[in-house]
């Protein structure tokens, strides 16, 4: 889909219009990034997160995981990460560098659980297994679960945001910070 964006402010807005989008409609498929972190033994760990909450005011996306997590050691360790978003829709890839924190306890965390812990995924943040443990039972069966819960809410903080998007009449790049802004070769 090629987009008659011209400007800075035009490019900036559909992003973070699209970014909101995602958060409010599942079949969005910017909804379901590819995170990037370094791991524990130095090398790059990549996994796909869910878009939680778009905030284009303060440059933040929000995504939660259990606390148990290697995310969030990694996180710990080197809060710099990469996420990539695509978009077969658009045309679109973005590629979104961030300084990222884990919470995994407060105000903000228990306001996250009481959404989550009415949905389908409370159980996933319950479990008494972390993330990466080996099952003792079969999948699918009922697991043990925990009265206390396990949810982590991860902030990024974007820094820089690189989009291509790819035409049959050519692409174009826009690489973009909070006070930076150029088209690039794609």
């Amino acid at each position: 889909m090629k987009t008659p964006l011209l400007t800075e402010a035009e490019l900036r807005h559909q992003i973070w219009h699209e970014l909101q989008r995602a958060t409010q409609d599942r079949q969005h498929e910017w909804r379901t990034p590819v995170l990037a972190t370094i791991g524990a033994q130095g090398g790059p760990q990549a996994r796909t997160v869910v878009l939680r909450h778009s905030n284009a005011t303060l440059e933040r996306l929000t995504f939660y995981t259990d606390r148990r997590s290697p995310k969030v050691a990694e996180l710990a360790a080197n809060s710099g990460v990469t996420l990539v978003f695509w978009s077969k829709r658009l045309g679109w890839q973005l590629r979104v560098q961030a300084d990222m924190s884990a919470q995994t306890t407060g105000p903000e965390v228990e306001q996250a659980w009481a959404q989550v812990s009415q949905s389908a995924a409370a159980g996933d943040y319950l479990s008494a297994s972390a993330p990466g443990d080996a099952l003792p039972i079969a999948p699918g069966m009922p697991g043990i679960q925990t009265s206390a819960h396990h949810l982590a809410v991860l902030t990024a903080q974007v820094q820089h945001i690189d989009w291509l998007e790819l035409g049959r009449s050519g692409h174009r790049r826009a690489v973009f910070g909070a006070n930076t802004w150029e088209w690039r070769v794609p």
